[in-house]
């Protein structure tokens, strides 16, 4: 359902008008204007476009808490939230794409100014009513920070997940960022062995990226099998959001798909995430055939994603969220996500409670962390 009219709690600008959709159907109609839209917000990425979102709402959605709020101007639209309404904690609008998303955001067209700002935020005021707006992982230089900065009400900024950056240069200046000339030798090695190998890539033709995503799902629980591994990556509702999602954002050019074979058999793939500001692997898949050969996946996928970062005006590989030491042999920078939530006057003391949850959460994860030092000091006979 489409709800079309004014904000009863703020004015709009002149020639706006507010639609809050929530129906499935009315959201997936919105798919050639969703994606012009999103084609006008330079810090967009590939979790906010409309295959993605629709996708993802497909799999993990509930009946009746769809709440996706549209700014228009003579029609058009020039500002979006993808939201849902959740209960718990408390009541809150939260950004659609869930813990599978890296990043959370609205879109906002760069086009047009304060107005689409001031528009948007009256459109979530009157949205809300009784809610908490809660926007989740926002990366710093966002389009949220502009509705964060415009908002009247009470409002607050938390840190969120941690993610690691990387500049979008190739591997050679990236492996000249290690801290030795050892580990520089070291990544030389490496792809030599790859070559040694007859390890070789190519991006999937959109096509063909379907069946390419099934196969890394494949090969991913291989690779996990009988060790920790992210369970929501095995279960069905992830699989078949990724497989329907990915084909259309390769076609779109906000995903690449890369195979690796070996010997003419596939033995990796992995999925790229593509937007005009950065690239950042999402998710992969490798055969322990790899690992036994002695090849090392890590270089081989950021050799290859270290490709696609290189574009006009995309500057950033980011590895996304996570701070796996892996990771930090690159000598990453870190890019903490911002939580931003919006109140209102009447839902002031829904924020004062969600403070205290997020207090409580982090002074648990402490308590947890601190007890697995002590544990793991016990064991080694030291106090």
């Amino acid at each position: 359902m489409t709800q079309p009219g004014p904000s009863r709690s703020r004015a709009l600008p002149p020639g706006h008008t507010i639609e809050l959709v929530t129906d499935q159907a009315a959201f997936a109609e919105l798919a050639p204007e969703w994606g012009r839209l999103y084609g006008r917000c330079a810090a967009a990425t590939p979790f906010q476009s409309h295959a993605w979102l629709h996708s993802w709402w497909r799999s993990y959605g509930l009946p009746g808490r769809l709440r996706v709020v549209l700014a228009r101007e003579g029609g058009e639209p020039v500002a979006a939230a993808p939201l849902m309404l959740v209960r718990r904690p408390v009541p809150a609008l939260v950004p659609l794409g869930g813990a599978i998303s890296d990043y959370g955001d609205v879109l906002l067209d760069d086009e047009r100014g304060p107005d689409a700002v001031a528009a948007l935020a009256a459109g979530l005021a009157a949205a809300s009513r009784t809610a908490l707006v809660d926007l989740r992982e926002v990366r710093p230089g966002a389009a949220a920070e502009r509705l964060y900065a415009c908002w009247r009400g009470p409002r607050r900024r938390l840190a969120d997940s941690l993610c690691l950056e990387l500049p979008a240069v190739p591997l050679d200046e990236l492996a000249a960022r290690l801290p030795s000339a050892k580990a520089r030798q070291r990544v030389r090695a490496q792809l030599r062995r790859l070559d040694a190998l007859g390890v070789k890539s190519r991006p999937v033709l959109p096509g063909e990226a379907e069946a390419a995503v099934r196969r890394l799902l494949e090969l991913h629980r291989l690779q996990w099998r009988g060790r920790k591994v992210t369970g929501e990556h095995l279960r069905p509702r992830f699989r078949e959001h990724l497989v329907r999602a990915v084909g259309p954002m390769v076609r779109s050019g906000d995903a690449v798909v890369t195979e690796f074979r070996m010997a003419d058999e596939v033995v990796a793939v992995d999925v790229t995430l593509l937007s005009r500001r950065l690239a950042g692997g999402y998710l992969y898949g490798a055969h322990p055939r790899l690992r036994e050969a002695k090849a090392d996946v890590a270089v081989m996928l950021l050799d290859a994603c270290a490709g696609y970062a290189r574009a006009p005006g995309r500057s950033t590989l980011s590895l996304l969220r996570g701070d796996e030491p892996y990771k930090h042999r690159w000598r990453p920078a870190p890019v903490p996500n911002q939580r931003l939530l919006l109140a209102r006057r009447r839902t002031a003391p829904l924020l004062a409670a969600a403070l205290c949850d997020a207090a409580a959460r982090r002074r648990g994860k402490e308590l947890l962390r601190w007890s697995a030092e002590r544990r793991g000091s016990d064991g080694d006979g030291t106090t």
